[in-house]
């Protein structure tokens, strides 16, 4: 397991973290995606911690809830010391009673949401406190202020965005420096071989802007499990036959798919290492969250750590997956070739 310098901070986290969404199973959605309860989540959270993980990320909204209570009892019950692992959970959606104020990124929600989810956790601080979607009805400088004022009051460390566009983060981390707030230090979202629509504008903007990623969903959905294929459906009840999330483009898919699967054979592994793999290289990847039903397929996942793709593969791999060009992508390419030559040449 290797660590990764997390954002801008001082931080490091492993480059597989443990995801939550799987524990609870609570409500209609949360129990097509997992229903593992106390005893069977604490041995995916002891098998993580032994392979090296030191970061879990959780939500509020899933399962309800459950999932935030039975990750940190399963901390609690395992006796793991504070110091040794990183958690991550959000803030966004619907939890508990419901009414007019208990969603969004208002500063009452916010406020509110952070005690619930120390209470569920069973923790005085959370590390990484992610806004989990975009809240139109919110200026982001209210969001900002009132994420500010957790740091400063100790109840979390830094703080992080989920599923927001290019333009949304780029305008938050300007008002964060602007009036000298905690910024955002990372970005969660869905990445994979199969949808790489990430590479467009967010991925150059976290590089510029030195903010982490976080993956989610990395076999999406488990449509990169191996499982599935041209002539593959998967298993009767698996996951991605009841959940078709997130959506991808199967053709595509499928081309990747085929790839991985030539060089899983070659590797003796399993595709959804490879596809793990392939996250792994990219540069601008940090930490890969990785959820599990059972703990042989968390050891599966665990193993994509050991594998190094050679050039050939990766260039195969990238060929396979390669994203149709879109405007202004192609032209910025076209113009600016010449002065990526002159800066190759520089080196």
């Amino acid at each position: 397991m290797r660590y990764r310098k997390f954002g801008g901070t001082g931080l490091f986290v492993s480059e597989l973290c443990l995801g939550t969404m799987t524990f609870g199973g609570e409500g209609d959605m949360w129990s097509q995606i997992g229903k593992v309860q106390q005893a069977d989540a604490e041995r995916l959270v002891g098998t993580a911690l032994d392979a090296g993980v030191n970061f879990i990320d959780t939500a509020d909204v899933y399962s309800e809830g459950r999932s935030e209570i039975i990750t940190g009892q399963a901390l609690k019950n395992l006796k793991v010391p504070r110091e040794n692992v990183v958690v991550a959970t959000k803030v966004f959606g619907e939890t508990g009673t419901k009414h007019v104020n208990s969603r969004g990124l208002s500063r009452f929600h916010i406020l509110e949401g952070v005690k619930a989810s120390l209470n569920r956790l069973q923790l005085d601080h959370i590390d990484l406190y992610q806004v989990h979607g975009f809240d139109p009805a919110t200026p982001i400088e209210e969001t900002l202020r009132a994420l500010d004022s957790l740091v400063q009051q100790g109840l979390v460390r830094y703080i992080g965005v989920s599923n927001w566009a290019a333009w949304q983060i780029m305008k938050a981390l300007g008002i964060s420096e602007r009036l000298g707030l905690a910024r955002f230090e990372s970005l969660q979202a869905y990445y994979t071989i199969a949808g790489r629509d990430l590479e467009r504008e967010i991925a150059p903007l976290l590089r510029s802007e030195g903010v982490g990623l976080m993956v989610w969903s990395p076999l999406a959905g488990g449509l990169l499990s191996g499982k599935y294929g041209r002539d593959q459906q998967g298993e009767a009840g698996s996951r991605r036959t009841t959940f078709d999330f997130p959506p991808v483009n199967v053709e595509r898919a499928y081309d990747a798919i085929d790839a991985m699967r030539e060089i899983a054979n070659a590797h003796n592994v399993s595709v959804a290492q490879i596809a793990l793999a392939w996250l792994l290289h990219r540069e601008v990847v940090t930490s890969v969250i990785v959820g599990a039903k059972r703990v042989d397929q968390l050891q599966d996942n665990l193993a994509a750590t050991a594998i190094r793709l050679g050039g050939d593969e990766l260039a195969k791999l990238d060929a396979a997956s390669a994203l149709p060009p879109e405007y202004p992508g192609w032209m910025l390419e076209r113009q600016g070739t010449v002065r990526y030559q002159q800066l190759e040449q520089g080196r």
